[in-house]
């Protein structure tokens, strides 16, 4: 039932990725994050329930990473080309496998092995890609904003790992939501404050966007909270969305070099398949 999960949380994610791409023609990332997080909260209300300060504590950390790889996230997706971003992302579920081995004790059998080898060559023959696009890895600030992404969205992850064992997916869930809109609150007014500050534009892409991640959300910490769930392999699965992001992208947006791209996800899809038959 976890994989079922993740798999339909990988693809509301390829599409919430567009959305975002998207709504950063009319406004900037902190009004987007802020926007959406704000309506996702307002879905969860009911949702909001009691617990302990140490529960708190453990959800306002996670706010925390989550905040920083959405803004991090956001600023290297203003800057880079979505496939490219989707290169990046993609690295992700490799460092999640090694830290939750190290960490979990989780244990892969041969198909996730080789699932997982692909995947990591997938993400090689990404970056190979990118490079010929002119991005200088060692330059780019937008590397630099993908990479702080990216650490902070592992470390997001494997603390969900451990949360998810002794908490509510809809308490995680709605709380963070409402943690997260604080800290986005905060940094809008220290831009402002700063004189950076610029208004919102009302764009229907925002509350497609909260719908979205809302959905993702929730299938992925029902998934989390189900027995036997593997965050190795969840997140494996959830980076696939990088497959819809790539395609919807290529179409909107009319980026380069896609037929090599398309190879290398065509690896990639690969190796999630192996991943779904070595977890079924």
């Amino acid at each position: 039932m976890w994989l079922t999960l993740a798999i339909f949380s990988a693809l509301l994610l390829g599409v919430y990725d567009v959305a975002k791409k998207g709504a950063l023609k009319h406004n900037g990332v902190l009004w987007i994050l802020f926007t959406s997080t704000v309506l996702a909260t307002l879905f969860l209300c009911p949702f909001l329930s009691h617990g302990s300060i140490s529960d708190h504590l453990c959800l306002v950390f996670k706010a925390f990473l989550v905040s920083t790889s959405w803004v991090t996230g956001m600023l290297a997706l203003k800057m880079l080309p979505i496939t490219t971003v989707s290169t990046f992302k993609a690295s992700r579920p490799v460092f999640v496998l090694l830290f939750s081995i190290l960490i979990y004790g989780e244990k892969l059998n041969a198909w996730q092995w080789a699932g997982s080898l692909l995947s990591i060559l997938a993400i090689w023959m990404l970056s190979l890609s990118s490079k010929r696009e002119g991005i200088s890895f060692t330059r780019s600030r937008g590397v630099l904003y993908m990479s702080l992404a990216v650490f902070s969205g592992v470390a997001s992850a494997l603390w969900d790992k451990h949360i998810m064992g002794f908490l509510e997916p809809l308490f995680v869930q709605s709380w963070t939501n409402l943690y997260i809109s604080l800290l986005l609150g905060i940094c809008l007014l220290i831009q402002k404050a700063r004189g950076e500050f610029s208004p919102l534009k009302w764009d229907w892409t925002l509350p497609l966007i909260a719908v979205i991640i809302t959905g993702a959300d929730y299938l992925y910490f029902k998934a989390l909270h189900e027995p036997g769930a593997m965050i190795s392999v969840i997140s494996l699965i959830r980076r696939a969305s990088v497959i819809i992001t790539f395609a919807l992208g290529a179409i909107l947006f009319k980026e380069r070099n896609l037929r090599s791209k398309s190879v290398s996800l065509g690896v990639m899809l690969l190796g999630m398949i192996l991943i779904v038959i070595g977890t079924a």
